[in-house]
């Protein structure tokens, strides 16, 4: 949990005009150890633009006291997700082996993963990174009145952190917290941001979203907005998302909020071509999991025996992607190995979809409250709003 923080201003409560109201749903934590966080806070101009990713995420520099005024564009970077690289091969192995051979998601993005990512948002196919936008972009003045201007704005799982920038107008941040676990990225990133916007306070945290969220001094006191974009929450299943919003509700206090995307139920079809574009780029996303995990076991995996598969599972209301093996193939790694017969998959990714109903009631069972939401005419994609 974070230190103290002095009490909060409570944001505005008028209802946005073009708001709906969360339809109401019918009836129906434990702390992990981790290393103490290294901190290294620079001036903008210090910081060099290069890419240093090799494997998981990058160390920090040294430890240093200096700090700049705020009104200077201060940014401070502070590395909380350290890698650990023999449990990460545990990991890996582990979930190769079982029955079923799954890869977590996160082993996406290594830094050619998110640039894939990157291009996928781009794709025909890919409706939510535009349809979210497009909500953004006609509502944001709206969101600001509910959700208050002026507050420490935290950009959960951050990327490119370009949703949140185009944001700084309407909510006018006293200072932006960018979260991601592509620490590498994420820090390149937030420099070409600082200097576009030199009078905005910035902190790049690389934290893993999967662990207690533990804001660290330099993310300032006072009224916070956490900013969970692109349906990234639809990644965890819906006992998973409710952890996630329990974290968040843990690190909040009275008067500060959530704004979340979330994708909703829809067309099957509509859905597995953003998942399986004509294109192939969602294919080598996929498939740029096998090269990471060369990479990090030793492992001899050949991309050219694997194929990418996206499936709606409609039961669950989730996308489902895969890597399906074309033949008989054997896998080595240090220390191991699998055979994989035609035909059997590893599971990469779920994504989850929600009915506005659905998700309303899942933040009011986290103990947020008072949730709202705006959509896109057709109703294809969701921004929640909710108050602590």
């Amino acid at each position: 949990m974070p230190g103290h923080r002095s009490t909060p201003t409570s944001p505005p409560s008028s209802n946005p005009s073009h708001a709906t109201a969360a339809p109401a749903a019918g009836s129906p934590r434990t702390s992990n150890t981790r290393p103490p966080a290294s901190r290294r806070t620079v001036q903008a101009a210090e910081l060099p633009a290069p890419f240093q990713q090799a494997n998981g995420w990058a160390r920090p520099a040294a430890a240093d006291t200096d700090r700049a005024d705020a009104a200077t564009g201060t940014l401070a970077f502070v590395q909380q997700a350290f890698p650990d690289g023999a449990a990460e091969r545990e990991e890996l192995v582990r979930g190769l082996l079982t029955p079923h051979a799954q890869v977590s998601p996160k082993y996406f993005y290594d830094m050619l993963g998110s640039h894939l990512f990157e291009a996928i948002t781009e794709l025909p196919e890919y409706y939510p990174t535009r349809t979210e936008a497009t909500i953004f972009e006609q509502h944001a003045l709206e969101m600001a009145e509910r959700a208050g201007t002026g507050a420490v704005l935290i950009d959960l799982g951050a990327g490119n952190c370009a949703k949140a920038a185009r944001l700084f107008p309407a909510l006018r941040p006293a200072q932006y917290v960018a979260l991601d676990i592509s620490a590498d990225f994420l820090r390149a990133t937030l420099v070409g941001l600082q200097q576009q916007h030199p009078g905005l306070p910035m902190v790049g945290l690389g934290a893993d979203l999967c662990a207690p969220l533990d804001l660290p001094p330099e993310v300032r006191a006072g009224r916070r907005l956490f900013f969970y974009p692109g349906s990234s929450i639809g990644n965890f299943d819906p006992s998973g998302a409710r952890a996630l919003l329990d974290r968040l509700r843990d690190a909040a206090q009275p008067g500060d909020g959530v704004l979340i995307g979330v994708d909703l139920l829809k067309d099957r079809t509509q859905l597995v071509n953003a998942y399986d574009d004509a294109l192939g780029v969602t294919a080598a996303f996929n498939r740029n999991v096998l090269v990471h995990l060369n990479r990090v076991l030793g492992a001899n995996f050949v991309l050219g025996d694997w194929c990418h598969v996206a499936e709606f599972d409609e039961r669950a209301g989730c996308i489902r992607m895969y890597l399906e093996c074309r033949r008989d193939v054997e896998v080595h790694w240090a220390g191991g190995g699998r055979a994989f017969h035609a035909g059997e998959r590893i599971h990469t990714e779920d994504s989850y979809k929600y009915r506005r109903e659905a998700f309303s009631a899942l933040l009011e069972e986290a103990g947020f409250r008072e949730p709202v939401c705006w959509t896109d005419p057709q109703g294809w994609f969701a921004i929640f709003h909710a108050r602590v």
